[in-house]
């Protein structure tokens, strides 16, 4: 049998990696683009820091990112607001507050169920949990043992939105969220049950009332 021989290189390496990333729609890792370069990874690792570091120091439009496994084009943050208006012909296609204190909570509450994100912000979220699921930012994650409640995480889409590798690198804001335990024995406490509250599964119709979208 015929040994598959590797991919070779046809062309110099950092023209065809900006060339491969040019067309790219989603983050590409140095394995995929040495694959389609044929280079040795780690070559095509060095030529990418290399063409990054030329991008900053050019101050060119756009910039060459590592974010969520792997490396795209971005446009830089100073020139941000003119593509904007040139895509969206003025129409800002932002998130809302409340789908960004929404988004904050799952980010580092994860996995959650959307009763708890509800508890934490203290309003039915079911609205808007739907438009970040439709957006791409978060997505189910399996149930909930205990109550069998469906729970929910940031997608990779997220990490890559925010412009981070992982979840480890977004800020140190978990220790200023409500602690559910607490909240939920003061309430009960406040109301004089004999048992904390039991969190309502997704499934359970809520009373608080609903953000808008």
């Amino acid at each position: 049998m015929t040994e598959e021989s590797l991919p070779v290189p046809v062309a110099a390496l950092r023209p065809s990696l900006e060339a491969v990333l040019m067309v790219a729609d989603e983050p590409l890792d140095e394995v995929a683009l040495a694959t389609a370069v044929g280079y040795p990874a780690p070559e095509v690792a060095e030529a990418l820091r290399a063409l990054a570091a030329d991008y900053d120091e050019q101050d060119r439009g756009f910039e060459l990112r590592n974010v969520a496994g792997g490396w795209r084009y971005y446009t830089r943050e100073a020139y941000a607001a003119v593509v904007e208006g040139f895509v969206l012909e003025g129409q800002q296609a932002r998130l809302t507050q409340a789908a960004l204190e929404t988004l904050a909570v799952v980010a580092y509450q994860q996995p959650v169920s959307r009763a708890r994100v509800s508890a934490v912000r203290g309003v039915n979220v079911d609205g808007v949990m739907r438009t970040l699921i439709s957006r791409g930012l978060v997505e189910e994650a399996g149930r909930d043992g205990e109550h069998g409640a469906t729970l929910y995480r940031t997608t990779s889409y997220f990490l890559e939105r925010i412009g981070v590798v992982s979840l480890d690198e977004l800020p140190e804001l978990a220790p200023h969220l409500p602690d559910l335990a607490e909240m939920e024995a003061e309430l009960a406490e406040a109301v004089g049950a004999s048992e904390p509250i039991q969190t309502a599964t997704s499934t359970t119709t809520s009373t608080a009332p609903e953000d808008t979208e």
